[in-house]
């Protein structure tokens, strides 16, 4: 079952990315679904958060995706190479988003070993949140999309992880941001071998 949309339009954009943890994320491109089960997460808090887009009520082309109703994708473009799927949370104008860093795979796992060019499942197939987006099929093309829509959603399914299976810890790849680097903001299942970074 999709997840509905008062999920996504809570105000605690950090207790949202912790409960997106054993949620499915799916596309359905070209009639091929794949998906998996989201196993890292990381909240960028809106405007008061100096590692996110928003940073500052900052409006641009590319961030005004984030001032939506809670309940669509944000997916930009990182290093001119990948594409990042965000999950836009809280009311419109208030930019909440969780970045989905790693998924474990459980549907339509020969077409994400043809999208990054691998011949067999290894962590890096779905670790990170350039692979997630080069594996489902992910492009700026779904900008905007709502997660109501049948070909970018979220489910709900009988997984659930406790809070002994959760470790929080600073988000990755964001030491400009002073001391709100240091939040603990980063969320992922304790020894997944789809997550990103160690599971230290």
């Amino acid at each position: 079952m999709k997840l509905p949309e008062t999920f996504y339009t809570g105000t605690d954009v950090v207790q949202i990315a912790r409960n997106l943890l054993g949620k499915y994320l799916f596309t359905r491109l070209d009639g091929v679904t794949t998906g998996g089960i989201i196993v890292e997460t990381e909240a960028y808090n809106g405007v008061t958060d100096k590692a996110s887009h928003a940073y500052g009520n900052r409006r641009t082309a590319r961030t005004e995706t984030m001032y939506a109703h809670g309940g669509v994708a944000y997916v930009y473009l990182c290093y001119g190479i990948h594409e990042m799927f965000n999950v836009v949370t809280s009311a419109a104008g208030q930019p909440h988003a969780v970045l989905i860093r790693a998924i474990e795979p459980a549907e339509g796992i020969d077409t994400m070993l043809y999208r990054r060019n691998m011949s067999l499942v290894q962590p890096n197939l779905t670790a990170g949140p350039g692979s997630v987006g080069k594996a489902l099929g992910i492009s700026r093309k779904l900008n905007g999309m709502s997660l109501q829509s049948d070909v970018l959603w979220i489910e709900e399914r009988e997984k659930y992880y406790t809070d002994e299976e959760i470790k929080a810890g600073p988000r990755i790849g964001v030491a400009y941001a002073g001391e709100d680097a240091l939040l603990p903001y980063r969320f992922f299942v304790k020894g997944n071998i789809y997550v990103s970074k160690p599971n230290r």
